[in-house]
């Protein structure tokens, strides 16, 4: 059996578009099989389904091998993943962590400040700032976002910059699509007095690190606060539900546990030592899915500000 995560990620990259294609399967990761509701230290290729189903209610082409080319597998009953848009105060200066979204949209999470070419932005998701690839550049931002009071004549605190458009199934759920890799957007401030250069109830950002299996996270975010938890599986290829029938394909994510609700879209997510990991994009009732700040910070080339480096 291979015995490191570069081997299985090896095989799960072939296997990944059969495994994507059986019903009922919503993202593939690696990461460390359970028995009996407890973690072994045998690492595996886990398949989140929708509905955890019994063996004789699916068909044969859609069963999970117990194993493939001799890595474990096992099922992991996580729900479908959605966007995390729902409900708070207003904050001036703002940190990250609070309530912000574009001016036609529910509310999401301010994630940090981020850099480009010398000036500050905001960075959140996409579907937070942009409104999932429906917003103009230049839209007015609120802070707090609609849904928690934001009103624009009173509360907009920034205009929209540049967002990573998504790609979207388009009624086609096929599994060989390049997926997305990010969920993101910036926005240029008003007035930089009205922004803060850390996360509420954190601090500071210490720098930048990879998010990497087995880590220890926790995310600052509009609902649920601050919250913590372990990156549980790497390398995983999900399908997102962004409402309205858009479902979107996203790969080279990372996955923890149940740290966010709706609303925490765009947290900014962190290890122990305030090192800047991922940005929250979507979660379900038992995981929550985390872009990799790498290809955040590439997508938008954006860094942090010089000030928190």
């Amino acid at each position: 059996m291979p015995a490191t995560i570069e081997e299985i990620r090896s095989v799960l990259n072939e296997v990944r578009p059969q495994l994507m294609n059986k019903a009922n399967v919503m993202a593939t990761g690696i990461g460390y099989k359970r028995v009996d509701n407890r973690t072994t230290d045998k690492l595996a290729i886990i398949c989140s389904v929708a509905i955890k189903t019994s063996v004789e209610k699916l068909d044969a082409e859609d069963l999970i091998p117990q194993e493939v080319q001799s890595v474990p597998t096992d099922v992991n009953p996580t729900g479908m993943f959605r966007t995390l848009q729902d409900p708070k105060a207003r904050f001036r200066p703002a940190p990250g962590g609070v309530s912000i979204g574009h001016v036609n949209i529910s509310a999401g999470t301010l994630g940090c400040l981020v850099e480009k070419n010398g000036e500050l932005f905001i960075l959140s998701n996409n579907h937070v700032l942009a409104n999932s690839n429906e917003a103009d550049l230049e839209d007015p931002i609120l802070q707090p976002g609609p849904f928690d009071g934001g009103l624009k004549a009173e509360d907009e605190i920034a205009r929209l910059s540049e967002y990573v458009p998504i790609t979207y199934n388009d009624g086609d759920d096929n599994s060989d699509h390049p997926g997305n890799f990010v969920d993101c957007a910036i926005a240029k401030p008003n007035n930089t007095d009205d922004i803060e250069n850390e996360i509420y109830q954190v601090g500071s950002i210490a720098g930048v690190k990879e998010a990497e299996f087995d880590m220890e996270v926790k995310k600052s975010g509009r609902t649920t606060g601050l919250t913590t938890g372990v990156i549980e599986q790497v390398d995983v290829t999900s399908r997102v539900n962004f409402g309205s029938n858009k479902v979107a394909i996203f790969t080279d994510q990372v996955m923890a546990g149940d740290m966010s609700q709706g609303g925490d879209s765009g947290s900014a997510v962190l290890d122990n030592d305030d090192n800047i990991v991922g940005l929250l994009f979507a979660g379900s009732d038992t995981s929550t899915l985390i872009n990799r700040i790498e290809n955040v910070f590439d997508a938008l080339e954006v860094s942090l500000p010089d000030s928190m480096v």
